[in-house]
């Protein structure tokens, strides 16, 4: 069927098609946190929105996110060696937005600290935030697994609760 992944099973020998939209559809139905991911190339901020963004290890603390092959910033990051990540908050997904975008300038207007640590920009008025070290880039398909050693992280706002992307839109956590 045109559209369709088709790959193997784990034995190497039943073809398995999967429809792209199928697969969107479902795992659409996961909420996850979202997060930009930012370094400075010769001293200009950049950054990316990640919707892939989990908790690897606790000794030693990794943090990891998932990025496309075909970013076209991502390879800047990660030439520098080092990143931060703003966990952004329910009221930032304008911002959210633009880091998803193909825009040149994603920062512009855009208010910003470096980290303590990597001097990563860190955005004004996310959740939290995370400094890290590139620890390891691992394949995985038509992404990048990318585990980050955790250098310094500070809770910002406990007043709000975490951007949320769910069903193809942005959505906030509620307590039960």
């Amino acid at each position: 069927m045109p559209g369709e992944s088709t790959t193997t099973d784990a034995a190497g020998d039943t073809p398995i098609e999967i429809d792209p939209m199928l697969y969107r559809q479902v795992l659409g139905h996961f909420p996850t946190g979202v997060t930009v991911i930012s370094s400075q190339v010769e001293g200009r901020p950049i950054g990316l929105a990640i919707g892939s963004f989990f908790s690897v290890s606790l000794d030693p603390p990794l943090v990891g996110f998932c990025v496309a092959r075909t970013s076209s910033t991502w390879p800047s990051i990660a030439e520098t060696g080092v990143f931060g990540v703003s966990v952004l908050a329910e009221d930032q997904h304008e911002t959210s937005g633009r880091f998803a975008s193909k825009g040149e300038d994603k920062f512009e207007g855009i208010s910003w600290d470096p980290s303590p640590i990597t001097r990563s920009p860190l955005i004004h008025g996310a959740v939290a935030h995370i400094d890290c070290e590139l620890y390891e880039t691992h394949e995985g398909g038509d992404h990048l697994i990318v585990e980050g050693l955790v250098r310094s992280l500070q809770v910002h706002r406990d007043d709000v609760g975490p951007l949320l992307f769910f069903k193809g839109g942005y959505g906030r956590h509620t307590r039960l």
